[in-house]
């Protein structure tokens, strides 16, 4: 089993309901949710003008690929009724792979760790909060450490 650090996101719908139905749908396959983050309220980062998201960080364990997962989560994005449209648009959910173990994956469809997550205090906040020391396995940082160069960002813990 690995451990899988998954970021939840939605700012369309009932926010709040569709983070759970999500967490509910990985836990119904192959995925053991082993904590929750509590859930922030989200200034979009990428695109202004768009409602505020409410994000969610999950620890989990899975036998699965990398790949695999990335499928699972795909796939329940799709059964809730996610369409891409506009990047970095609004979304019912949205759901990334954060890390997977100590583990570095580079294709084109699949980066893990998440490129950007040293970026998004909106993933390093519910993440600190589940595991603080952890260690980036490409920067060697922690996420506390990643954190700091983040607090300007507009995130509130509800």
């Amino acid at each position: 089993m690995k451990r899988v650090y998954l970021s939840l996101g939605s700012n369309v719908g009932e926010r709040e309901a569709n983070l759970r139905r999500a967490i509910e749908a990985l836990a119904a396959n192959d995925v053991r949710v082993l904590r929750e983050s509590s859930i922030y309220e989200t200034e979009p980062r990428d695109l202004p003008g768009q409602p505020w998201f409410l994000n969610q960080v999950i620890e989990a364990e899975t036998d699965l690929f990398p790949r695999q997962l990335l499928s699972r989560a795909q796939r329940i994005e799709r059964e809730m009724g996610r369409r891409r449209g506009v990047a970095k648009g609004p979304r019912l959910i949205d759901i990334d792979i954060v890390l997977f173990g100590g583990s570095i994956v580079f294709t084109p469809d699949l980066e893990i760790p998440h490129p950007r997550m040293a970026e998004r205090r909106f993933v390093l906040e519910p993440l600190a909060e589940l595991c603080p020391e952890m260690r980036h396995p490409a920067n060697g940082r922690t996420v506390c450490q990643m954190l700091e160069g983040v607090l300007d960002q507009v995130v509130r813990k509800r």
